[in-house]
Order: structure tokens, then sequence, then C-alpha cells
């Protein structure tokens, strides 16, 4: 089976933005959304080294068991809210999640690029350009419903997890993960920050000059920036978000955190990686950065998550039901 098109009335994808755009965006959150996500689109998937292969298939499998470690699988029928390109959804796909996924997001380019992974996969999936506080489903259509870092851009996370709610079948399930953590948050900001400051200068120095991405793709990454300071609109204290969930309908209500170690290898590592020149970054430096992670998320699992109070960790992850 391969992935359907979106229907002709959603949206078509704006990858590039005029000045008069991005300057009304600045004050229109869910215009900067789609703008900010239609412009990452095409190069999302590498500039977050998304894959959907074992690697990507594990990590989102372990996100998932980590809040739901008993489910009874399959499910029957899985949407992604706010999908990007697919990551969660695809390889849960993969990994014996769910047999039938719908892919959503407010940003046509996303979506258009979730399906064609979807199709290039062989998965049976759908798509819709949605936003997530209406989503543009029947009641009671799906038996689960995800997302990865997608709570965060949504203005009201309450009323977004009651179309949830309301779009899930009695006794579904919600999987959300990667959504920050407000102290993770802060640290991740300060660290990618120092990181871009440092990378942008030293590589000015002339020995280094190669090490430089052009000044036009520079200025594109900080207007880009300028615009995801627009799009990340909340944090989440653990204990808050399960409020939030229960407060909007949700039965069974559970959170954990993960990324503490591994959060201060990874930001530093990323927004490096968007510093410099692809072609200058090979094999090695993937297995260092891969590695790095693996290591330092073995730490946080196995020491620091017990001496670590939860809300230190940069990733929050919530799950619930809807009640019967």
């Amino acid at each position: 089976m391969t992935a359907n098109l979106t229907p002709e009335s959603d949206p078509k994808p704006n990858p590039h933005a005029t000045e008069e755009e991005v300057a009304a965006a600045l004050k229109d959150t869910k215009l900067a959304q789609v703008l900010y996500h239609d412009w990452e689109a095409e190069t999302y998937d590498e500039k977050w080294s998304i894959s959907y292969d074992e690697r990507c298939i594990d990590y989102a499998r372990g996100r998932f068991d980590a809040v739901v470690p008993d489910a009874t699988l399959p499910y029957g029928r899985a949407m992604e809210l706010g999908c990007g390109t697919g990551f969660f959804l695809l390889n849960l796909m993969q990994s014996g999640i769910a047999e039938k996924g719908s892919v959503t997001d407010l940003s046509p380019g996303m979506v258009k690029v979730a399906l064609r992974n979807a199709e290039g996969l062989g998965l049976d999936v759908d798509g819709r350009v949605a936003d997530a506080e209406k989503i543009p489903y029947d009641d009671n259509t799906f038996d689960l419903v995800v997302g990865h870092a997608v709570l965060h851009h949504i203005p009201d996370v309450e009323q977004s997890l009651r179309e949830v709610l309301r779009v899930l079948k009695p006794g579904g399930r919600f999987v959300f993960a990667g959504e920050p953590s407000t102290i993770g948050d802060f640290y991740a900001r300060w660290i990618s920050r120092a990181t871009w400051y440092a990378t942008t200068n030293i590589t000015k120095l002339g020995p280094l000059q190669s090490w430089r991405r052009p000044q036009a793709e520079l200025d594109e990454s900080s207007r880009a920036a300028a615009l995801e300071a627009v799009v990340d609109i909340h944090t989440f204290d653990p204990d808050e978000l399960a409020g939030i969930a229960r407060s909007a309908g949700a039965a069974d209500v559970n959170t954990a955190t993960e990324e503490l170690a591994a959060a201060f290898l990874g930001w530093p590592v990323r927004t490096f990686e968007a510093a410099v020149p692809p072609e200058k970054l090979g094999w090695g430096w993937g297995r260092f950065a891969f590695g790095g992670w693996k290591k330092l998320s073995w730490l946080d699992e196995n020491v620091l998550r017990k001496i670590v109070p939860p809300k230190y960790f940069y990733n929050v992850m919530v799950t619930g039901t809807k009640p019967v």
C-alpha cells in the first residue's frame, strides 16, 4: 500500500516566504508556523539527522515504550498530529505500532514530504493540512494519536488535546514525545547560542574560512531562527503538562522525561552542523555524534534518572486515554 495525496482543497506549500510575509508572521504565530515549516520541509530530515531505518525506528519505538510499556499491538489506525516529515508515525508503523496512518500538519510543505516518505516506505498513509486546534476528522476515528515535538508549537494545548480525545475512539490512546521542559529549554537555548556565536566567528579567520557557510545561507538561518522564536510558544513542567491533559478530559495520564547529559552534547552538535558546510562533516563526525549521544543517553537512563529530578531533563513525554 502507498500514501494518498492530500485533498485538492488543502493549501499548497510556500517554501520561499517574502520579507513582507516574514514580517507579518512575527505577529501571527500560526502564519509563522506555516512559513517556518514550509521553509524547512525539504531539508528537515537532513537537518535533524532523521532517517527511516533501524536507527530511528528504534529511537521512535523507545520513546513510545517509555510511556506505554505494555501496549497491546498493533493499533488499527493511528494519526500523527503536527507530523513534520513523518518521523514519529512512519517509524512507529515500521516497528509494528499501527497498521494504517494519517499525517496532519499546519504546514502544507511538511504534509507533502511526510506523504512522500510514506510512499517511499510502502506504508498505508493519508494526509491532511490541519490546525491542531480543529482536527479535520470525525469523532471516534482513530485508535491512537501520536506527536513528536508538536505541543509546544500549539497556542491552546488544552483545546488541541480535547480535539485529540474527540477523534480518538473510546479507550484510544495518545502519546506525545519530544516536548521541551522549561529548565531543559533554558540550557539548550544558551548552549545553542554560544555554539552558533563561536562557530560563525571562528570560521571568519583565514585558515578556517573554508569551514564557513556562505553568508547568504547564514543570514537565511538567522531569519529562520527569528521565526523559530515565534513558533516555539511553550515549555512544560511534567506535572503541569499532565494537569493540562487531565483538564482536557484524558484518563490514565502519565509522563516521563529523558535526555540530560545527552542534551548537553546534542544541542551543540546540531548547531555546529547548521553553521558549517555539510561536506566538511564526514562519516567520522556522524559516528562521533551518534555514538556520543547513545553513551550519554545510557548515562541518563541508568544513572542520572535515579538521582536527578525529572524536570531537569530536556524532553517530556505524556500519554493518556479517552474514557470509555
